[in-house]
């Protein structure tokens, strides 16, 4: 997921693997966060697949582990992986401004993880009128239909776990709830934040006290957690949209004296957030699998251009609760299956 400038997954491995250098993006100024190429050697009539992957921000651990798994799968399969990313999470002029640049390079297929899950649905399609496979990553395109296929956790499940989880926990006990949600509009946080909803039952809604946006990004978690205090200090339990706004939500109660008051539940299980978990600054996370997600993507476009046959539809990667809390009912993972499985 998602999620702007996050803390916390931050990943060891590396190897980059050469790219095709795109002309445009250097006359362009669109503001690209970061576009890596290679040798103009590979092109699309000679040379190695290339393959394209444009995520929402380049330093938000939980996309830099999706690329590096990339440049890795494509590396073993002789492939070439040209990337870039926004300059913020939401930034679609850049992701527009990466895909026409990379279907003039001549990628096979590109990578999407949308940050305008409707915006950039023209864009989309028009690239794959000129024949090229766009698979969405991590975030569902409004409409799905808008591209080829779709690689991610099913996020309203993800969030459904964590409100069945926290519903279990704080039992017939009065709930004044705070949900720290993404940006409006982002398919992954309305999906994460309906699944808690419905997960916690009909109790969610009515004691919803605070609502507020965070951009999955732990300077504004904490802001907007210090927001919602001002408006009501009783705040018991608080659902976020990632760890990075967990996070900050925690330093907020912390600093007002009310740690101990509520339980933080959060989705996106990087190693940062399973330790959060460990040390007790989050309940639970509902932990997603973005290697998975790249690797099943990069396989994809190889195939296409190999065999000609195009992927299609959804592709669940999985999703687990992680908690060192488990409760009858919710099915959930222990500490040491988190960290195993973690990424960052």
């Amino acid at each position: 997921m998602s999620q702007g400038k996050t803390s916390g997954r931050k990943v060891g491995l590396r190897g980059m693997i050469g790219m095709v250098a795109v002309v445009a993006l250097a006359a362009s100024g669109s503001g690209l966060g970061s576009t890596h190429a290679a040798s103009p050697a590979a092109s699309a009539q000679a040379g190695p697949i290339l393959i394209g992957l444009i995520t929402k921000t380049e330093t938000n651990p939980f996309f830099v582990k999706m690329r590096e798994g990339a440049e890795k799968e494509a590396k073993a399969k002789g492939a070439k992986l040209m990337t870039a990313a926004g300059r913020f999470d939401g930034d679609n002029a850049s992701q527009v401004t990466a895909i026409e640049n990379m279907v003039t390079a001549g990628v096979k297929g590109i990578l999407l993880v949308p940050s305008s899950t409707s915006a950039i649905v023209p864009t989309v399609l028009k690239a794959r009128k000129k024949g090229v496979l766009i698979i969405a990553l991590d975030t569902p395109t409004n409409p799905t239909s808008a591209v080829d296929a779709l690689f991610a956790t099913n996020n309203f499940k993800a969030g459904q776990l964590i409100g069945r989880y926290a519903k279990a926990v704080e039992g017939s006990k009065a709930v004044k709830i705070a949900m720290m949600d993404l940006n409006p509009g982002i398919t992954v946080g309305d999906l994460r934040h309906n699944g808690f909803v419905d997960g916690f039952g009909a109790t969610a809604k009515p004691n919803i006290v605070c609502s507020q946006y965070t951009q999955g990004d732990q300077a504004k978690g904490q802001t907007a957690m210090e927001t919602c205090l001002q408006k009501d200090p009783d705040i018991n339990l608080v659902y976020t949209i990632n760890e990075p706004a967990a996070f900050g939500s925690y330093r907020a109660l912390k600093a007002a004296g009310k740690a101990k008051q509520a339980v933080i539940v959060s989705v996106d299980g990087g190693c940062s957030g399973v330790r959060g978990v460990r040390d007790g600054q989050i309940m639970a996370t509902s932990q997603q699998y973005p290697l998975k997600m790249a690797v099943l993507g990069v396989d994809a476009v190889v195939n296409f251009v190999k065999t000609g046959k195009k992927v299609s539809g959804y592709t669940d990667t999985g999703v687990t609760l992680i908690t060192n809390k488990p409760v009858a009912g919710v099915p959930s993972q222990d500490l040491k299956f988190g960290l195993a499985n973690c990424w960052g």
